[in-house]
């Protein structure tokens, strides 16, 4: 069962095109396979009783909706995203994926979410600090929804956390475009590193972070197949427009740096990345 919030968004739609990967068929697919392939590792430890409310702050297309919702299918979910466009694929997603799940769906900026005070008794967040410029308020003003005791779980990337084998310049320079970009769009894409401050400076209290690793070898195919190739690598490559409009690099070093990342995702490739998960309490 599913409903529909309207509410007030204070940001036109097209404010979202600050999202550094876009929004295109391509990259919502890469989001479902990241989703899938990380479900295990980045879920473990999240389940919420039935009957509790939990707002998923940013869904986008549901890639993690529809895991949340697997963990803990009696909630009673809010899902909120400032694209119209992706809470569309996320009801689908959602739709076909978990049709009993009771899940409101929520258009509009989550600095300005139009719900009560204590409104939440749990609040999630996956991959959406990292596209803010101002996480450290967006935290705060989702304090305001969680009733004293909630519990809110923010899990994030962190770029620099990326290495890989065989070695490459050219690679490491590709990631490094990515970083800068995401700057220039006024968010950090190492900002996993920064969980525990963030939250500790919005008021949450007994703030654990904990890094979660994804290690991909010979060994792990489908770690290789489902992160390295599927999913890192199409994140890096997707950008490539972006980075020479912005005259920061050229086509042939671009290229050749993403041809490079490709090969930790072949035979005697290897390639390590840590997200951060961070669970804290609202006094």
């Amino acid at each position: 069962m599913t409903t529909e919030t309207a509410g007030r968004n204070d940001q036109r739609d097209d404010a979202a095109t600050a999202y550094v990967h876009g929004y295109s068929d391509t990259e919502a697919q890469r989001l479902g396979d990241q989703a899938d392939t990380l479900a295990e590792l980045l879920h473990a430890g999240t389940a919420y009783p039935a009957g509790s409310r939990v707002l998923e702050a940013g869904c986008g297309v549901g890639a993690q909706t529809v895991h949340l919702l697997a963990a803990s299918p009696g909630v009673l979910l809010t899902a909120a995203d400032i694209s119209a466009d992706s809470l569309a694929q996320a009801r689908v997603r959602v739709a076909a994926q978990a049709p009993a799940a009771r899940v409101s769906w929520h258009h509009g900026d989550l600095h300005r979410l139009p719900f009560a005070d204590d409104a939440f008794d749990h609040v999630f967040l996956c991959f959406v600090l990292e596209h803010l410029a101002d996480p450290a308020a967006a935290l705060t003003a989702l304090r305001r929804l969680l009733r004293p005791g909630g519990t809110i779980t923010v899990i994030e990337g962190d770029h620099g956390s990326a290495f890989f084998h065989p070695r490459s310049r050219a690679a490491d320079d590709a990631v490094e475009l990515l970083v800068r970009l995401q700057a220039r769009a006024g968010g950090d894409a190492l900002v996993g590193r920064r969980l525990h401050p963030l939250l500790a400076d919005a008021g949450f209290q007994d703030v654990t972070v904990r890094p979660r690793t994804v290690y991909a070898d010979g060994a792990r195919p489908a770690l290789v197949e489902g992160f390295t190739r599927r999913t890192f690598v199409p994140m890096v490559g997707a950008v490539r427009a972006e980075a020479l409009a912005a005259g920061l690099t050229t086509p042939e070093a671009f290229d050749r740096g993403v041809a490079e990342l490709g090969r930790a995702a072949e035979p005697g490739g290897t390639f390590h990345y840590t997200f951060f998960k961070a669970v804290a309490v609202n006094p």
